[in-house]
């Protein structure tokens, strides 16, 4: 399908002060340039095929500021505007694309090399900026970290805001930085051997500064959101709208050298085509990565358990490259806390981690009580490194009422413990910015519209979301400061002990997980896992060509003997949450032992040791 894009969409800067600007708006009229500076002037547009209208102008340099005129009455800025520097109801700005890039030695990660650390811009740093965070990207790596994803950053109304409630996809957020700003990240993570993942929002757009109703058939009529009108992806007009949306991801890929997009909540993205929107972003991304000689990635969101997004599309599948797995989020969850709200009714046993280690979802048809219906299909076929996990990401902690963070809900042991799970497990891992220290600041939602309507049905919304209607118990507002500042990252935690050790805890099972390699290598085929639901015990082994390694996860609150199975040989324990070097209880097992096929061990509770097995002679 990319052959037949409309290039160039938006205000083009061809250099010699000369720009093209190009815009989709079938629904006017009429359609003029509307230049605010660096002199004010109106440029009638060429109205072309399907509702497109051209113009290429002399004498506007970068930093022009411009509005499109609707019919000869309405100003409006671009839909597909590169920079909003008065935020979004102001004029759209010109800027110069090119960029002394450093990066050309990098052609991007392997699946299996990625383990993802999530962050949201403004409150990684005091800062809020994509220059503050580069002089933290050596201490990540240090971790292990080998890419950094980064919330949605199109342009937002004001400064606070998590990024979903953008309203210019083309538009790099100003208060962080810009789009120089994110450039000079990328290179700057790419230099350092880091891949940079952006979350882009193609399900919906946000309520305050949205425009695109004024130019075209956007949205659609036949289907909502939870956050308002869907995107058109299958009713009349919806040709260019895809068009419209593909170009914005060949534009992050391409201009801002990203190595993969994150698809934000696909289960909004409603397309009934034969042919489907997501099949043809899939085309149109992986033909541009094979162009580029680079490995880029598309990473879904999805609730509906569908390995077809995953599957490929010579068997019907969309072609995605990988899938976040909220099952396995959710029984490991439900295991440490022993929460049953929400969907969390429909976990707590040890057996259903078990199968999100063996096959991904958890649910692949069983009824689920939440949903009070069959639920999902089996993920199977999707291989290891297809599939995404975490024990905390930005909705997790962030859609709670207070937005705690798990740090808050469970003890120092538990922490250790979810560790232990998510990173010795086959597939790709992602932490949430502050984890891997026991981060204490909260994760909230929160907001900065100039509309007060909209902020009102905001604080109401969330009140009714939370049950809390009617109640005095409050919330923490979103669209006050305090609520934003609050859940800026505390790094100078990491200096004292308790946050220091859970740091270094973190960087030694990372390390393990990349130098053994039963554990490296991800699949599911080498994997073996048993349970013991009565005493919560999960048993995990993984080989890999002569490596074998072994897990021992326990979820129980008391101190256990317990026999379990485990191939024989001798093995050798290589990680102890338990022991003190950890601030653990202190171990109660051996630094090496012995099986005929089955061993026994004093477990502490919630404790996990891993072990490898010793290479006969």
């Amino acid at each position: 399908m990319e052959k037949h894009l409309f290039t160039g969409l938006g205000a083009v800067y061809l250099g010699d002060n000369r720009c093209r600007f190009q815009v989709w708006a079938p629904l006017a009229a009429s359609l003029e340039v509307h230049l605010r500076s660096p002199q004010e002037r109106l440029v009638p547009m060429e109205r072309r095929a399907r509702g497109y209208y051209l113009a290429e102008l002399d004498g506007v340099p970068p930093g022009s500021l411009y509005f499109y005129r609707i019919d000869g009455s309405k100003d409006r800025p671009d839909p597909a505007s590169r920079c909003q520097p008065q935020g979004v109801h102001g004029p759209s700005q010109v800027i110069d694309s090119s960029f002394a890039w450093e990066d050309c030695a990098w052609s991007g990660l392997s699946r299996p090399n990625y383990l993802i650390y999530e962050l949201h811009v403004g409150t990684f740093t005091p800062e809020g900026t994509f220059a503050a965070i580069i002089p933290h990207l050596s201490r990540l790596r240090e971790l292990g970290v080998t890419a950094l994803e980064l919330m949605p950053v199109a342009q937002f109304p004001g400064t606070r805001n998590w990024g979903y409630d953008g309203v210019y996809p083309f538009a790099v957020q100003d208060s962080y930085g810009g789009p120089a700003g994110l450039k000079t990240l990328v290179n700057a993570c790419h230099l350092q051997g880091l891949a940079v993942i952006l979350d882009v929002v193609y399900n919906h757009l946000g309520p305050e500064g949205n425009y695109l109703w004024d130019y075209g058939p956007y949205f659609s009529e036949k289907y909502r959101t939870p956050w308002g009108a869907a995107v058109n992806f299958d009713g009349p007009g919806s040709d260019e709208v895809r068009r419209f949306f593909i170009a914005n991801a060949l534009y992050w890929v391409t201009e801002f050298h990203l190595d993969a997009l994150r698809l934000d909540a696909l289960h909004a993205v409603f397309d009934q085509s034969a042919r489907t929107f997501l099949q043809d972003l899939a085309a149109a991304v992986h033909d541009r990565a094979e162009r580029l000689n680079r490995r880029i990635y598309l990473m879904g969101e999805s609730d509906l358990n569908d390995p077809r997004l995953a599957h490929a599309p010579e068997i019907g599948g969309f072609g995605l490259d990988v899938l976040w797995n909220d099952d396995f989020h959710h029984a490991l969850h439900a295991l440490l806390t022993g929460e049953k709200a929400g969907y969390y009714q429909d976990f707590g046993a040890v057996s259903q981690l078990a199968k999100a280690f063996r096959e991904g979802y958890v649910y692949s048809g069983e009824y689920s009580r939440f949903r009070r219906r069959r639920h999902g299909a089996s993920s199977r076929l999707i291989p290891a490194p297809g599939l995404l996990v975490f024990a905390q990401n930005h909705d997790q902690v962030g859609n709670r009422a207070f937005g705690d963070r798990l740090s808050r809900l469970v003890s120092f042991e538990a922490l250790k413990l979810a560790a232990g799970v998510v990173l010795l497990s086959p597939f790709i891992p992602l932490l949430f910015m502050g984890e891997e220290y026991g981060e204490t600041a909260p994760f909230q939602f929160f907001t900065s519209f100039a509309d007060r309507d909209l902020i009102d049905a905001v604080r109401e919304g969330r009140r009714l979301e939370h049950g809390l209607a009617g109640c005095e118990l409050q919330l923490p507002d979103p669209q006050e400061e305090a609520t934003f500042l609050a859940c800026r990252l505390q790094h100078h935690l990491v200096r004292e002990e308790r946050h220091r050790v859970l740091f270094d805890f973190y960087r030694e099972l990372i390390r393990l997980r990349r130098e053994i390699p039963a554990l490296s290598h991800l699949s599911k085929e080498h994997l073996e896992v048993g349970t013991r639901e009565p005493e919560k015990i999960l048993v995990l082994r993984r080989w890999q060509e002569g490596s074998e390694a072994a897990a021992v996860f326990h979820f129980g609150g008391t101190e256990i003997d317990s026999s379990l199975a485990l191939p024989p040989g001798q093995w050798h324990k290589r990680l102890d949450s338990a022991e003190g070097r950890w601030l653990g209880p202190g171990s109660t097992i051996p630094e090496s032992l012995r099986s005929e096929g089955q061993i026994k061990l004093k477990l502490t509770p919630q404790a996990f040791a891993l072990f490898t097995l010793a290479r006969e002679e």
